[in-house]
């Protein structure tokens, strides 16, 4: 298995030292450079790398499955076991569907399920978690149901491989009982919005996830990891520790970073916030870019997903180390290992600039290249 950092012809060390801003402005119009990524202080840097590196874990670097839904599960593997990775989040359902997954027919036969793992073991990629993002809370009642089945499958499913974390959303209500659409607040005035948020959360919220953590627990399953995204009721650290207080120890973090960065989160001070409280599951590598001349103009809530948009855009996403440059990636890798994070640094690619299996392979880069740095290898 060759590593992928011979074929970009790069050494890491100088990789690293030059990576303190975005890697490749280039490729975006002139009007939308990258931002330069902050610098911490001599003492800060410092402090921040100051763990020998013998005391540091290797955290497994995988990917999520649906950048390769057009590839079959073997092609797939394949792909993924030439990059170097070392584990895989696969999708069951819901909002990443389930390309690789046939989920009725495995929990429908135990035999199956072990032959589909195995497809896995074979390559030594490891099945760290499986993902069923979707909205359970949805008032459309067929529409929920559809996605409260597929994360109940999806637990027994986890029970039968000894999987322990499975990711998702925390889903969004309407905003009354007559509602037909979700309905997201993250404000609470004028009053009306304050009496609907305390509405969603006493009503739809809380009951839904003591139950359905109930039947994970019941199942061996004691992890579920949010995503804390827009449009979710679960929307940032605050949110996802107000729901975790409410339910219980089940429910945790899927850090995914680049929607914090947009919210004003800083990186390190919310991965180890989140462990600190034990609620630190999961992490998604995906990056965000910002757009200052934008930004000024239009604020944070400007948000893109498209190539052609980004003449406007104050934000969107990108491949690690496209939007924050290395280091502070490497700073974000080493928090995870000085809190003794024990789940998968799982690569998600929304990137529209690049896209596909080409924003997985640049991220990987990045991301092998700073945990051998901290791990001195």
């Amino acid at each position: 298995m060759s590593d992928s950092s011979s074929k970009f012809g790069v050494d890491r060390r100088d990789f690293l030292m030059a990576a303190g801003v975005a890697l490749v402005a280039g490729a975006l119009p002139a009007a939308a450079d990258l931002p330069r990524d902050v610098q911490p202080n001599a003492a800060s840097e410092a402090d921040r790398f100051s763990v020998p590196a013998g005391s540091l874990r290797k955290i497994p670097i995988g990917v999520f499955d649906p950048v390769y839904e057009h590839l079959s599960i073997d092609d797939m593997l394949d792909k993924v076991s030439a990059l170097g990775l070392e584990a895989m989040e696969i999708g069951t359902g819901g909002y990443p569907n389930n390309h690789h997954c046939p989920l009725d027919d495995l929990i429908a036969d135990r035999a199956k399920a072990k032959a589909w793992l195995k497809k896995f073991e074979d390559r030594s990629i490891r099945v760290a978690t499986l993902s069923c993002h979707g909205n359970p809370l949805h008032p459309d009642a067929k529409r929920a149901q559809k996605d409260i089945d597929t994360f109940r499958k999806t637990v027994q499913l986890a029970e039968m491989l000894e999987v322990k974390v499975i990711v998702g959303f925390s889903g969004c209500p309407g905003g009354s009982p007559t509602d037909t659409q979700p309905n997201w607040a993250c404000y609470r005035w004028p009053s009306d919005f304050a009496r609907m948020l305390d509405w969603q959360w006493k009503e739809k919220v809380i009951p839904y996830w003591k139950e359905a953590a109930k039947f994970a627990r019941d199942h061996g399953v004691k992890r579920l990891a949010f995503e804390m995204h827009p449009n979710f009721v679960v929307y940032n650290p605050r949110t996802l520790m107000q729901l975790r207080e409410a339910v219980g120890e089940e429910i945790g973090a899927n850090c995914d970073l680049s929607h914090l960065f947009w919210q004003g989160c800083d990186a390190v001070e919310v991965i180890h916030f989140l462990a600190k409280q034990g609620a630190l599951f999961h992490a998604h590598m995906k990056d965000t870019s910002f757009y200052p001349e934008n930004v000024a103009k239009y604020g944070v809530l400007n948000f893109v997903f498209e190539k052609n948009e980004l003449d406007l855009a104050s934000e969107n996403f990108r491949a690690v180390g496209y939007g924050h440059g290395a280091s502070t990636w490497k700073s974000i890798v080493k928090a995870y290992m000085d809190v003794g994070y024990d789940g998968i640094l799982s690569i998600e690619n929304e990137d529209p600039v690049l896209p596909g299996e080409v924003g997985v392979e640049r991220a990987a880069y990045v991301l092998k290249n700073v945990r051998a740095e901290l791990l001195g290898t």
